[in-house]
């Protein structure tokens, strides 16, 4: 364990797998106390056991965050326990593909809930816990990252409503960037290129394929190569803030 980020608190969403996971894992091994949430309960148990078996702290928190009830009530259950909150990095995301025509709109909401809502409601119920780190914190600075994607750059094919997702993110975080930059919260949006996680995995095989006719054939990024870029971001000294960061695999186009 490094202590760069000693006697902070971090929630991650999205830990039960992938980037979330390795995300708390990177923040835990610089000294983070860590809060993991996600919808499967079984793999944060899994997350906090390791975190704590390498020395950390953590805190496994069950929970959808489509749900405004559930997310506020997430960021209370971390803020209540730790007794404080210095860093959220929203991470959950669902990625459905395919064609606008002949789509199923349950799947569009389905992502409008989980990328943009969740993103919101976790969002809103955290900025007073981080705006009181920063005027109070050991690092007087508190961070706010949003996993966005290379959809929220380029708009591709068979990606049009998860397309409009991201960009929506990468605007919300630009402005509140602004809003925010004096108080010392530091708001910042990570836009991942091609990474092997499970989230292309809820598609059709048909779209799976397309995607690997497109974007296959080069080395993929790893979760925590995204991971070391969250915390790249988040140990930066007080008076310097990333506000976009994009990572992509050498070789995609």
């Amino acid at each position: 364990m490094t202590s760069r980020l000693a006697g902070t608190v971090a929630l991650v969403t999205g830990a039960s797998s992938g980037i979330g996971h390795s995300t708390a894992l990177h923040l835990a091994e610089h000294g983070a106390s860590v809060a993991v949430v996600a919808r499967r309960r079984d793999r944060l148990d899994d997350l906090v056991a390791q975190i704590e078996k390498s020395g950390g702290a953590a805190l496994a928190i069950p929970a959808d965050i489509s749900d405004r009830t559930q997310a506020e009530a997430a960021v209370q259950t971390a803020a209540d326990h730790f007794g404080r909150l210095d860093i959220l990095v929203n991470n959950a995301a669902l990625m459905l593909l395919g064609t606008v025509v002949g789509a199923d709109a349950n799947e569009w909401e389905r992502m409008i809930d989980i990328n943009q809502k969740g993103l919101l409601y976790m969002t809103n119920a955290a900025l007073p816990h981080l705006q009181r780190a920063a005027q109070e914190g050991p690092r007087q600075v508190a961070d706010l990252v949003n996993i966005s994607s290379i959809a929220g750059r380029v708009s591709m094919r068979n990606m049009a409503v998860y397309s409009m997702t991201k960009f929506g993110v990468n605007g919300f975080s630009e402005s509140l960037r602004q809003e925010l930059a004096k108080s010392h919260v530091r708001v910042g949006v990570l836009e991942p290129g091609k990474v092997a996680t499970e989230l292309v995995s809820h598609n059709s095989a048909e779209v799976i394929e397309d995607i690997e006719a497109n974007f296959g054939g080069f080395r993929e990024l790893d979760a925590q190569d995204i991971a070391d870029g969250v915390t790249y971001m988040v140990t930066r000294p007080r008076h310097v803030a990333v506000g976009e960061l994009w990572i992509m695999p050498t070789a995609q186009g």
